[in-house]
C-alpha cells in the first residue's frame, strides 16, 4: 500500500470517527439548568440551604463504543494518522463511559482519566496542580487590597460587553460570521463555538473579563474550531476530542497571559477550582464547596457557578468530582514550555501549527509528516499576538534566560538597618517549568498533557 493509499484510508476512518461521536455533547450533558441556581440561592438566602436536586438524562453509548473500537482496530498504529485516530477514539470511548455513569461515583474515575486530578504533578517535574493552585491563591490574597486601590474594578453589563466584542470579532474573522449572543441559561460566564460566542446575562463584567473573553474564547476556541473546519481532509480537527482539552485550555490561558489580559484574580479563580475539586474528591459536599468559594470572596452567584463546575455529572454529597478544571494550570505550563522549546530550537513555525485545529501538543510533533505533505493545511487564522512573532520571541527569550538563574530580590528589612534576600516565589514554591520539558512524545519533550 502506498502512503497516499494509507492517508486516504485513514482520512476515511477519521470521517467515520466524526460521524460516530456527532451525538456526544459531554459538557452540555452534564451541565445544570439555570433554574438550579435560582432555587439554591433562594433557599440559601432564606436560611434553608440544602443540596441541589439535579437529574441527568440516561445515556447508553454501547453502539458508539463498538464503532470507536472498530475504527481503532482498522487504524495502523505505526502511521501518524493511525496513531492519532487510535488516541482520539480511546479518548471518546472514555468520555462515553463517563456520560453513561453520570450521577454516580464511577464518573470520577473516567473524569480523572480524561483530565487528571489535582494531586498530579505539573510539567517538568514541577509541584502538583494542587500545590501550584494554593501558591497562586496565597499570592492573590497577599496582593488583593493593594491592587484594588491601584486599579479599581469597573463593571459593565452583558449587553455592553456584547456590543464591544461583536465589532472586534467581526474585524478579525473577515472570512466568517461569528455572532455574540446573550444566554440566560448559561452558568459559565461565556462559551464559544466556531459560529457563536455566548455570554451569560444578568452578570457584571470587568475590562479584564472583556479582554480575557476576546483572546480566550474568540481568538483561541472559536479560532481553532474555524481553522479545523477549513482543513481539507481531517474533519476531526474542527472538534477535537477530550484528550485535546488540556492543550486547548492551556493555549487559551496562555493567550490571556501573553496578551496582558490575565489578571491575578483570574489566576485565583482558576486555582480555587482546583482546590475545590480536591476538596470534593476528599468528601466535601456541594454546600461545603459553595461556602468555600463564598469565603474566598466570590459572590453567591459566582460561588454557585464555580461549585457547579466541580460537581457536573457527579453526586453532590461528596467523594466525587468532575475534574476538567484541573487542566488549566498544567495545560498552561505545557503550552508555555512548548513555545519556549519552539524558540530554543528555532521552530516557531511549529507553534503556528498548533492553531491548525483542535490539536494536543503531542499531535503537532507526531503529525509533522502530515503537515509537510499538505494533508493538514496551515491555520487560516492566527491570533494577533502570534502574528507579532518578534514580540513573542522577545518574551520567550527572556523566559528562557530567567529560568537559568535563581533570582534574588533585595529589600530593606523592617526594623533594622540591614537588608535581606528573599526568593522570588511565594512561600518558597517554584512553579516555573523546568528547562525545556514539554509534552511526552516525539520531539524530545516530556511534559504531561493529561487532556
Amino acid at each position: 500500500m502506498t502512503d497516499a493509499d494509507a492517508i486516504a484510508r485513514h482520512v476515511a476512518l477519521d470521517a467515520r470517527l466524526v460521524a460516530a461521536v456527532r451525538g456526544i455533547r459531554l459538557l452540555d450533558t452534564v451541565s445544570w439548568p439555570a433554574s438550579a441556581q435560582e432555587t439554591f440561592l433562594a433557599a440559601w438566602k432564606s436560611g434553608n440551604i440544602r443540596l441541589p436536586t439535579v437529574a441527568y438524562a440516561k445515556t447508553d453509548f454501547t453502539e458508539v463504543r463498538a464503532e470507536l473500537e472498530a475504527i481503532a482496530a482498522a487504524a495502523d498504529a505505526d502511521h501518524p494518522l493511525g496513531a492519532y485516530l487510535i488516541a482520539n477514539a480511546e479518548s471518546w470511548r472514555i468520555a462515553t463511559r463517563l456520560l453513561d455513569a453520570a450521577g454516580s461515583y464511577r464518573m470520577t474515575a473516567y473524569s480523572t482519566r480524561l483530565y487528571g486530578r489535582p494531586v498530579e504533578m505539573l510539567p517538568g517535574d514541577g509541584p502538583t496542580n494542587l500545590e501550584a493552585a494554593r501558591h497562586f491563591i496565597g499570592l492573590a490574597d497577599d496582593m488583593d487590597q493593594e491592587l484594588r486601590e491601584i486599579e479599581p474594578e469597573a463593571v459593565m453589563s452583558a449587553e455592553t460587553l456584547r456590543d464591544l466584542l461583536q465589532p472586534e470579532i467581526d474585524a478579525f474573522f473577515v472570512d466568517h460570521r461569528i455572532k455574540v449572543e446573550l444566554d440566560p441559561e448559561l452558568i459559565a460566564k461565556a462559551a464559544a463555538s466556531p459560529t457563536r460566542i455566548r455570554i451569560r446575562t444578568n452578570t457584571g463584567f470587568s475590562d479584564y473579563d472583556h479582554q480575557q473573553l476576546l483572546v480566550h474564547e474568540a481568538f483561541v476556541h472559536t479560532l481553532t474550531g474555524l481553522n479545523g473546519r477549513e482543513q481539507p481532509q481531517l474533519q476531526s480537527l474542527a472538534r477535537g476530542s477530550p484528550r485535546t482539552t488540556a492543550t486547548q485550555e492551556g493555549l487559551a490561558t496562555f493567550a490571556e497571559l501573553i496578551s496582558g489580559s490575565m489578571d491575578i484574580e483570574r489566576m485565583k479563580r482558576i486555582s480555587l477550582r482546583i482546590v475545590a475539586i480536591d476538596m470534593a474528591i476528599d468528601g466535601a459536599d456541594f454546600v461545603q464547596v459553595f461556602r468555600f468559594f463564598l469565603d474566598a470572596g466570590q459572590t453567591p452567584e459566582d460561588s454557585f457557578a464555580s461549585a457547579q463546575r466541580v460537581f457536573r455529572g457527579a453526586p453532590l454529597g461528596g467523594g466525587a468530582a468532575f475534574t476538567k478544571d484541573t487542566v488549566y494550570l498544567h495545560g498552561l505550563l505545557g503550552v508555555h514550555t512548548f513555545f519556549r522549546w519552539c524558540l530554543r530550537h528555532r521552530r516557531l513555525s511549529m507553534a503556528r501549527q498548533l492553531f491548525a485545529g483542535k490539536l494536543a501538543l503531542e499531535d503537532v510533533f507526531a503529525l509533522q509528516p502530515m503537515f509537510d505533505a499538505g494533508v493538514i493545511a496551515p491555520p487560516h487564522y492566527v491570533p494577533p499576538w502570534m502574528r507579532r512573532a518578534n514580540g513573542l520571541a522577545g518574551m520567550l527569550a527572556f523566559s528562557l534566560f530567567a529560568n537559568k538563574i535563581r533570582h534574588r530580590v533585595r529589600h530593606p528589612q523592617i526594623g533594622s538597618g540591614g537588608d535581606r534576600a528573599t526568593q522570588g516565589s511565594h512561600q518558597g514554591l517554584d512553579v516555573a517549568p523546568r528547562e525545556e520539558h514539554g509534552p511526552r512524545g516525539p520531539g524530545g519533550m516530556d511534559a504531561d498533557d493529561a487532556g
